[in-house]
């Protein structure tokens, strides 16, 4: 089975507040167990986790190992004070702090750094994003800081703005990447931005009741065609679920986004390939 390249150990897939509640005092490992054996029951041996703000992340560094997993982790993201990203990071107000943050990952043994410059897809409209994007100056020098630093940047975008910005910038990877253009994927594949679009964070949706159908499904419908013109432009992609997020399930949402990948691009050894390429150098960069 391929590896996931996009989860959050801490999350549940059904409530974030509980999940925040289980590990607010203290880490609790037990949950942490279950969540990892639920990808060795896959067959799962990579995992990348997206980070989080309770140490959660942190602590399983330890614990991935007995699971045979290969875990990497940025520990927590980092996002601008004012904008989106409280609930999986540490925020910043000025470039200093930032580079303060970049350092702590860096010391503390995290193996990427993992930013926040746009909100979150509003699901329950055809084709809206939550909160502000950051401007692309400011996208442009936190990549270049981390860079700087010999830290690879994983970078959480949605939006046509976002998302170039950070492609033109050379992000090692973008995540997510809703409501964007071809010329966003034709500057992606330049610069050779793994994008690991997340799919059944939107698919998983259907039908659930907690948003219009049809405003999931035309997100859907979107999302797919963004991924046969970004495979036709030459863009490598990545199976990550983003696992942990609502209806999105440890272990199961990865073979799950693997499947889309089949329903959309089509079957074969040759996808196998492809998507094995994509995990591979996301493992060389963390």
């Amino acid at each position: 089975m391929f590896g996931e390249c996009h989860a959050h150990i801490f999350m549940n897939g059904y409530n974030y507040r509980k999940a925040v509640e289980t590990h607010k005092d203290k880490v609790n490992e037990r949950i942490i167990g279950e969540h990892l054996a639920a990808y060795e029951k896959e067959g799962i041996t990579f995992l990348r986790d997206g980070g989080d703000a309770l140490g959660v992340s942190d602590a399983c560094r330890h614990l991935a190992k007995d699971y045979g997993i290969d875990y990497r982790t940025p520990i927590y993201a980092i996002h601008k004070t004012g904008y989106y990203g409280g609930i999986v990071g540490r925020g910043f107000h000025t470039r200093s702090e930032y580079e303060e943050l970049v350092a702590n990952v860096k010391a503390r043994g995290g193996d990427f750094i993992k930013i926040m410059v746009s909100g979150i897809v509003d699901f329950s409209k055809k084709r809206a994003v939550s909160g502000d994007t950051l401007p692309e100056h400011t996208i442009e020098t936190m990549i270049e800081i981390a860079h700087k630093q010999g830290m690879s940047v994983m970078v959480h975008a949605n939006g046509e703005i976002a998302v170039k910005a950070a492609a033109k910038a050379k992000a090692d990877t973008i995540e997510h990447g809703r409501f964007i253009t071809k010329e966003c994927l034709e500057i992606m594949a330049e610069n050779k931005v793994v994008w690991v679009p997340t799919l059944v964070t939107v698919k998983n949706l259907k039908g659930c009741g907690r948003f219009p159908d049809d405003a999931v499904e035309s997100i859907y419908s979107e999302a797919v065609e963004d991924i046969k013109t970004a495979y036709a432009c030459g863009v490598q992609m990545a199976i990550g679920s983003d696992a942990g997020a609502y209806q999105v399930y440890h272990g199961t949402a990865t073979v799950q986004e693997y499947g889309c990948f089949q329903e959309i691009l089509g079957a074969g050894d040759w996808l196998d390939a492809y998507l094995e390429k994509g995990e591979t150098r996301i493992q060389q960069m963390c």
